[in-house]
């Protein structure tokens, strides 16, 4: 336990918080700038095994706040699940990791959430964490939310039969439409969205996440911090937490082609987009194509396209569903 002597040391935790703590599976949604601090910060707390979801790769643009990764990663464009596990592992090697390449729909996520004690958002959009709050509530998993953007931050932690749902407080939440892609985000406002969600989760491992409850949100730039109390703003009308809960994200198709939050990307999803299609493909068109363990990645027209072996597809340069499903067919027939 010397590893750990120091967290031992502090009254919060002690030797029976870190037994449980060291007995605890987090499924983490998500390993950009959030997700990856989160995941550091909970295997050098000692947590026995982490699940990673996340669809994209490492990118240049991403090192200056996700601080598991580095130029190597971005210059290889590794998927950011593989990347975050090599460094966590080094970290710790006695940690358990289970890394999926994934977009993060229903299915995958209830499977993957039934063999976790807890639930961290590191997404960067609203739909997906309706979505980890219907899994989370129908499962009886606690979770905790995190966001932040441009230097502001806000997090929460929600626990089935002991807090409102994540739904009961949209009516309240900021108003933003604001992304890191659009407005930028310097680190500290990732740091303190994190420092408020890790203690939140320590707090629920080790049996002493209690009320009163609060969401927290502050600016680091401006130095401003506060929390209020969100306890008495469960609804009994709430679809996920309600008198009579129907879990609605959990029942929503997830499109073949989406726009990802903020960016000139569109993800395509279709069978079709295998690894031996994208070769007979791009074969029969001439287009040279760069090839890793993971994807394959060519340009075709004005757009960079990045194909995963499981038939999803990111089309870079574009905002245009219809477009992107064009160019699919155009290529793949």
């Amino acid at each position: 336990m010397e590893r750990y002597s120091r967290q031992v040391l502090y009254s919060g935790i002690g030797e029976r918080g870190q037994r449980l703590i060291s007995a605890s599976t987090v499924l983490i949604v998500g390993v950009g700038a959030l997700g990856s601090l989160s995941a550091e910060m909970l295997a050098r707390a000692g947590v026995r095994k982490l699940i990673l979801i996340d669809r994209d790769y490492v990118e240049y643009s991403n090192l200056q706040r996700q601080t598991l990764y580095t130029s190597h990663d971005a210059e290889e464009k590794q998927p950011k699940v593989i990347a975050a596990k090599e460094r966590l592992v080094e970290i710790r090697p006695d940690l358990e990791v289970e890394a999926h390449i994934a977009h993060c729909d229903a299915p995958l996520l209830l499977e993957l959430a039934e063999a976790a004690d807890l639930l961290l958002d590191g997404t960067d959009n609203f739909d997906t964490r309706l979505l980890i709050n219907d899994a989370a509530y129908k499962l009886g998993k606690p979770w905790v939310y995190a966001a932040c953007v441009e230097a502001s931050y806000s997090s929460a932690g929600f626990m089935p039969d002991g807090t409102p749902c994540y739904r009961c407080l949209v009516p309240v939440l900021p108003a933003t439409t604001l992304t890191c892609d659009t407005a930028g985000i310097i680190a500290p406002a990732v740091q303190m969205a994190v420092a408020e969600q890790v203690t939140t989760g320590l707090k629920i491992l080790t049996g002493q996440f209690r009320a009163p409850h609060h969401m927290r949100i502050g600016n680091v730039w401006d130095m401003e911090h506060m929390k209020y109390r969100i306890d008495g703003m469960k609804s009994d009308e709430c679809e996920t937490c309600g008198t009579h809960p129907v879990y609605p994200s959990l029942d929503e198709r997830t499109d073949h082609a989406m726009r990802l939050c903020g960016r000139d990307t569109v993800q395509v999803m279709d069978a079709r987009i295998t690894a031996s299609a994208v070769d007979h493909a791009l074969s029969r068109l001439g287009i040279e194509v760069n090839r890793t363990p993971y994807f394959q990645e060519f340009h075709y027209g004005t757009s960079r396209f990045v194909c995963f072996n499981n038939g999803r597809m990111l089309i870079h340069g574009l905002d245009d569903m219809n477009k992107a499903k064009t160019l699919v067919n155009q290529l793949f027939g």
